[in-house]
């Protein structure tokens, strides 16, 4: 008989503490010496066990000069900055730092003052190409970036310093001011941040010395925040205003974000330093307080892996690791500006959402799009070039994705690509229809299925590379409406949906409970869903995707979930309120999605939000 270790490959071990997703998550704030001088706005830089705090606010307006050294024990008052300022731009170390720009109340649009510290003394130095405040970077004191802030509204452009002289380089895609920045000038990430007209947003950028790239969005979206770290493959971001003020602590990986524990004391916009290992924060909302962030697993640390059976000697229990889908539940969230049905939408995460277009009810389609940042939707002031309903988004994130098909006057093949800005026309499917479904990311997507103008529905599947679209194999069930999962054109995910072949029918024989996967050649049925459901959504990957909403085979509209885990569908905790002719596209994972608008018991077009949470949970084994 095989052992567990030559099954999965490891041994059943046995520690004190139950695995974590990193090292960094088992990190902790812990309260060290306060700050000679309380403010908030204040900037700072170095490691935790040598930083500088300097400028910020006192407890009303006005703006403060105080520079205080932090040594890992003890904070002493210095020479002063000569200019005094707050919200401004740091980087650098206890014996070379650099401060830009600021806030030098009562002045409203900020300043472009430069100061360089030496270890003693603070020496004024070539002045920044844009006045404002609110910006953020990082680096030394002879090579630093900085970007964003404000001067009135929200900028976008950013400068580097090479010890000299400043130089505008490419812009941020998205302008913003007061978010968190850490990092290099050639390797740096700002996160987070408000955006016009001021919204507490999630939006995170990396900078690779040439240009910036939108990734995955923060979890909490806030302004006024914190953040450390050396370079663009890892953050930890603290600290903010959502509002109200926030502890909320969150780590980048390079791939994904994880919350982690909290700050002591919830607040923005204080002094930073250090790494997503060893940080410190100081001052900020008129506090003094200082708090160190460090990470120190225990000796007998593992790291948690799907699927891993261990026994935790201190609660004398055996355990297992494993993605706690059936346990998500949904919750509700921001209202949309825009009450609709049928929209397309996109997004990585239930904080990092766009839907467009979509049914209005009497007055017809819509181009209107919006964005989720995990508490507001924000009419984005781009809209779709066509106006049209039952089409389907594919998207990495809010700022990065398409829209395909629908139907307006007519069935639609027009694909339109949005890049955080703008919607662009883009090569059209080959087969205009509605309601089809499919999975995939801006550049990389399968499609398939739909209303194309006669019975019965299609069965036509099509791959998109970036560019075009290219006919692939059929699947084997015409439906319409139904729900689609999947994350590129070689991986996909199609279920449930409408089967009327034109020959007048009722619901239940019309309500599909078909299932068909995508592997890149062929589509191959799969275990059907244990209920029939049409008009329904979906989002996540091709072996663990979750199903939610639809009307089943007695035309009642539902408000159930199932999770599919590439081998069956289960039923898990059913949504608030029941929903059909929902958003439509790959809105997020099974661990992290959104379901919002459509066709409820008490209105034709909802503009209610739902979010849908898992993750990943040692959970104890029983005996049954």
């Amino acid at each position: 008989m095989s052992e567990y270790k030559g099954i999965r490959g490891w041994k059943v071990q046995t520690v004190s503490t139950d695995p974590a997703a990193s090292i960094v998550a088992t990190g902790t704030w812990a309260s060290a010496t306060s700050t000679n001088t309380s403010r908030n706005s204040a900037q700072g830089a170095g490691i935790q066990s040598a930083a500088w705090v300097a400028g910020g606010a006192p407890p009303n307006d006005g703006s403060k000069t105080e520079m205080e050294l932090y040594n890992g024990t003890t904070w002493t008052e210095v020479n002063d900055l000569n200019t005094a300022r707050r919200n401004s731009g740091a980087s650098g170390t206890t014996t070379a730092g650099l401060i830009a720009t600021g806030h030098n109340f009562p002045s409203p649009s900020g300043i472009t003052n430069v100061e360089s510290w030496d270890g003693t003394s603070w020496t004024e130095i070539a002045e920044v190409n844009t006045a404002r405040n609110g910006l953020k970077g990082g680096g030394i004191q002879t090579a630093s970036i900085f970007a964003g802030g404000y001067n009135g509204t929200e900028l976008a452009n950013a400068e580097v310093w090479n010890g000299s002289s400043w130089t505008e380089v490419n812009d941020l895609n998205t302008a913003r001011s007061y978010m968190g920045g850490s990092g290099t000038s050639t390797s740096n990430l700002v996160s987070a941040g408000y955006t016009v007209p001021a919204p507490a947003q999630n939006a995170v950028e990396s900078w690779n010395g040439t240009s910036w790239t939108s990734l995955t969005s923060v979890n909490t979206a806030r302004g006024e925040t914190n953040a450390a770290g050396v370079d663009n493959t890892s953050q930890l971001v603290f600290g903010g205003n959502i509002p109200p003020l926030t502890g909320a602590t969150e780590y980048w990986n390079g791939s994904s974000w994880t919350e982690l524990n909290d700050l002591a004391t919830a607040r923005q916009t204080g002094g930073q330093a250090g790494t997503t290992t060893s940080a410190l924060l100081a001052t900020g909302n008129t506090t003094n307080a200082t708090e160190e962030w460090t990470v120190a697993p225990p000796a007998s640390f593992q790291q948690e892996n799907l699927g891993q059976v261990f026994y935790n000697s201190t609660s004398n229990a055996f355990k297992v690791t494993q993605q706690a889908v059936p346990a998500g539940t949904w919750a509700s969230g921001g209202t949309m500006n825009t009450a609709r049905n049928n929209m397309g939408g996109f997004g990585s995460t239930n904080n990092d959402q766009l839907i467009a277009g979509g049914y209005l009810g009497a007055p017809g389609t819509s181009t209107a799009t919006e964005k989720y940042n995990g508490t507001t939707w924000t009419t984005d002031p781009a809209t779709l070039n066509t106006s049209r309903y039952d089409l389907w988004g594919f998207g990495n994130s809010q700022d990065a994705g398409i829209v395909t098909g629908g139907y307006s006057t007519a069935y639609s093949s027009a694909t339109e690509s949005y890049n955080g800005t703008s919607w662009t026309s883009v090569n059209s499917m080959n087969t205009a229809r509605a309601a089809g479904a499919g999975g995939g990311i801006q550049t990389s997507a399968i499609y398939a299925r739909g209303a194309a103008g006669s019975y019965p529905y299609s069965t036509a599947s099509e791959s998109w590379n970036g560019t075009s679209w290219t006919s692939t194999p059929s699947t084997s069930t015409a439906t319409a409406g139904g729900g689609g999962a999947g994350t590129s054109n070689t991986s996909g995910l199609v279920f449930g949906g409408d089967t009327y072949n034109g020959t007048p029918g009722s619901i239940p024989t019309r309500a599909s409970a078909s299932s068909e996967t995508w592997n890149g050649t062929s589509w191959t049925s799969t275990p059907s869903l244990n209920t029939a459901s049409l008009d329904c959504g979906g989002f996540g990957t091709a072996t663990s995707a979750i199903k939610y909403g639809g009307a089943n085979a007695a035309a009642t509209t539902l408000a159930n979930t199932e999770f599919y885990n590439g081998t069956s569908w289960a039923s898990v905790n059913s949504m608030a309120d029941a929903a059909r002719y929902i958003n439509r596209g790959t809105t997020g994972s099974s661990i992290s999605g959104l379901q919002c608008g459509g066709l409820t018991p008490s209105s034709p077009s909802s503009s209610a939000t739902e979010e849908w949470t898992a993750g990943t949970a040692n959970s104890t084994l029983t005996v049954s």
